[in-house]
């Protein structure tokens, strides 16, 4: 998925974001924007917004001095969701559909991303759950490929999103490798996070060796790279995974709530839906 100019302002309102969640002055993200703002006059369109990202949080990195400013909210993130979760594990195991419960619990985790928002409800969120819009919801090809499958390639996403895919991942009860970012960038999951939200327990978890808040390819390692082309099945969750790879002919089922108004028409949705769906997406 390339880039639209409407990303571009959302690039702006990141660095604001940032930049006040650590306590800069007015004055230095003033700085900090108006310098965003000459880099960003040279970014590439057929770019994947998340692979300028980086160049966007690289420079916030270099005004703030810090490398991994969101810490404290992804640990919230864990926390908050992980208290969540024993309640959340009984519902599925009594629901007469443990696995579809399960799949809609994973997505709606994708409510915890605060490159699109700084503040989210999630036990709203999962209250609203029967309620919720499903924009596209596969759900069928989705059973049917994994019954083919003889393991799982899942990409996660947000911290505190990893405690509702640990839940699917026990439900799946198939061998998960599940993939994180190689270092901190806004509040996605590292091995770190991932391991506080008890996801060693249940898969394997591995770097796609990318920085970026996706997945994409050609910075990934060769055993990543490796694996992606042999999975039978891979989970993508949420929009950074998304835009890098919607392009891409793997056997991927795209797990997300659909953010921003550019995803939404790019998927054919209303923005807010929640989305499960699979295939080649132009």
């Amino acid at each position: 998925m390339r880039t639209f100019l409407d990303c571009i302002p959302c690039f702006m309102i990141q660095a604001l974001r940032t930049g006040r969640l650590v306590g800069l002055s007015d004055e230095k993200i003033r700085k900090l924007l108006i310098d965003l703002g000459g880099k960003i006059k040279n970014i590439k369109l057929d770019d994947p917004p998340p692979k300028t990202a980086v160049m966007v949080y690289d420079l916030i990195s270099s005004y703030t001095g810090e490398t991994d400013p969101f810490k404290t909210v992804k640990k919230q993130g864990t926390e908050k969701a992980l208290a969540l979760y024993p309640q959340l594990k009984k519902n599925v195991s009594e629901s007469e559909d443990p696995l579809g419960l399960a799949m809609q619990l994973a997505t709606i985790g994708n409510v915890i991303d605060f490159g699109i928002s700084s503040s989210y409800d999630l036990e709203s969120e999962i209250q609203k759950i029967m309620d919720q819009s499903f924009g596209r919801w596969d759900e069928e090809e989705f059973k049917k490929a994994i019954t083919r499958a003889d393991w799982i390639l899942y990409l996660g996403d947000n911290t505190g999103e990893t405690v509702f895919d640990r839940l699917l991942i026990e439900t799946l009860a198939h061998t998960v490798t599940y993939v994180v970012r190689e270092k901190p960038i806004i509040n996605d999951a590292t091995r770190e996070d991932a391991l506080e939200a008890g996801l060693d327990k249940t898969a394997t978890i591995i770097s796609s060796g990318c920085a970026a808040p996706g997945t994409v390819l050609d910075q990934c390692t060769p055993e990543f790279r490796e694996l992606f082309r042999k999975a039978p099945v891979i989970i993508s969750k949420g929009q950074g995974n998304y835009e890098t790879l919607s392009e891409s002919d793997a056997p991927i089922f795209f797990f997300l709530k659909a953010k921003c108004d550019v995803v939404a028409r790019h998927l054919g949705v209303k923005k807010g839906d929640l989305v499960l769906t699979s295939g080649y997406l132009n």
